[in-house]
């Protein structure tokens, strides 16, 4: 590279990766091939519009990959229709409330402080400035979803839409009873699945498209695509979908993003993802059971899914603290919020976990158990600097036997 700052920054970001356990729920490594279809010559290329109807010319092979994308999604999700040309997740719920809603319309969403996202109706977002959201959350004692609170609250509020799916919440998510409430009060519904999208497609969790008006999801967290998004719906709601998209949110799509994703979906249609898929599921379940067997407080006692929140509070800590120390021995995580958390978001009073790319890098159960434990142990331990030394090593000791998937 010409460039050796770039390339240098490029380099250590790398190294970073391979040297640390990367605990981020929302990222993961996707392959060779879907890098490669990033860097390709489709990003080079402008096509607004839509297969067959652009505003330029020289698109034949452009309809043809965003084609071939779509057609992939349709067959993995099992949907009619799938627009692949949103640049985020939260564009791709952008396009959905643009369709569907007028200003001020009532929605209900989950509630941002227990497990929902900024998209779903958070003031400082554009979707809470512009719709009139309500909120669901967590009960108390369970932290899990309670759906007869949905249903009272879709009753009293009678909302337009209804989305159900969230950023920290480690339970299975009942689609069906979601849609029962919906059709009760005449709403819609939206799913957004963006962090359990690869484990839909690998079968550890339900399927959402039989019972959604609308399904968004993002293409790089779980499912191990490319950064990007996507739009499933009925075909009824293909043209207003479609216009949403482009031209009301957005230009040119990005190409190369689209080739990459239709790579990352032929590669989730495989015996091998869902080996990969359960993997993810099991590896969660052992990493949260050892840290609830050193003592700690799981939110809602464990999980079904990729990630789960340790309530690291009961010890005395906070999760900007502890997300602190672990970066020093080379565990990534993030600070998050508990449901019912006194604490401001910027401090929180817990850690949130993911097992997606440690999965796989092809790390498995009896890596999680020691991983798990060197956890506990440095947040116990997080004042004494030779302790941390020595975890730091064995995290280390760890990373060198296993490939950077994409890279190595």
């Amino acid at each position: 590279m010409i460039d050796k700052q770039v390339e240098k920054l490029i380099h250590l970001e790398a190294i970073r990766h391979k040297e640390d356990l990367n605990l981020i729920a929302s990222e993961n490594y996707p392959s060779k091939e879907v890098l490669e279809a990033c860097g390709s010559i489709f990003s080079t290329k402008y096509a607004e519009g839509y297969p067959g109807k652009r505003y330029y010319e020289g698109c034949e092979v452009a309809d043809e990959i965003e084609i071939l994308a779509i057609n992939r999604a349709k067959d993995l999700f099992n949907c009619d229709h799938v627009n692949v040309q949103p640049h985020s997740g939260t564009q791709a719920n952008m396009a959905v409330y643009l369709a569907v809603l007028n200003s001020n319309d009532s929605v209900l969403s989950m509630r941002l402080d227990q497990g929902g996202h900024l998209s779903h109706g958070s003031k400082v977002n554009f979707s809470g400035k512009i719709y009139n959201f309500n909120f669901y959350g967590v009960d108390r004692e369970t932290e899990m979803i309670d759906y007869d609170e949905v249903e009272n609250l879709a009753k009293s509020v009678k909302p337009k839409l209804i989305v159900c799916g969230a950023s920290a919440y480690s339970r299975i998510i009942d689609f069906d009873r979601f849609s029962k409430i919906a059709k009760s009060v005449g709403a819609l519904l939206l799913s957004d699945v963006a962090h359990i999208s690869g484990l839909i497609a690998g079968k550890v969790h339900p399927n959402p498209a039989p019972f959604s008006d609308f399904v968004t999801t993002t293409t790089h967290k779980t499912l191990r695509g490319p950064r990007g998004a996507m739009i499933m719906c009925p075909e009824k709601f293909k043209q207003s979908i479609d216009k949403a998209v482009f031209p009301g949110i957005q230009g040119g799509p990005f190409l190369n993003m689209i080739a990459a994703r239709a790579i990352a979906f032929r590669e989730a249609n495989s015996k091998n993802f869902q080996e990969y898929s359960k993997n993810v599921v099991s590896n969660a379940k052992i990493l949260a059971n050892t840290i609830i067997s050193n003592g700690f407080r799981v939110v809602s006692g464990g999980t079904d899914n990729h990630q789960f929140t340790i309530d690291v509070s009961t010890q005395g800590y906070t999760g900007s603290e502890v997300a602190t120390v672990l970066k020093k021995i080379g565990v990534i995580v993030n600070k998050n919020g508990i449901p019912y958390d006194k604490l401001p978001p910027q401090i929180t009073s817990g850690i949130r976990i993911g097992t997606p790319a440690l999965t796989s890098r092809g790390m498995l159960n009896d890596e999680m158990e020691l991983i798990g434990n060197i956890i506990s142990e440095a947040i116990f331990e997080k004042d004494d600097n030779k302790k941390l030394d020595s975890l730091k090593s064995k995290v280390k000791d760890i990373t060198k036997r296993f490939s950077f998937p994409g890279y190595d």
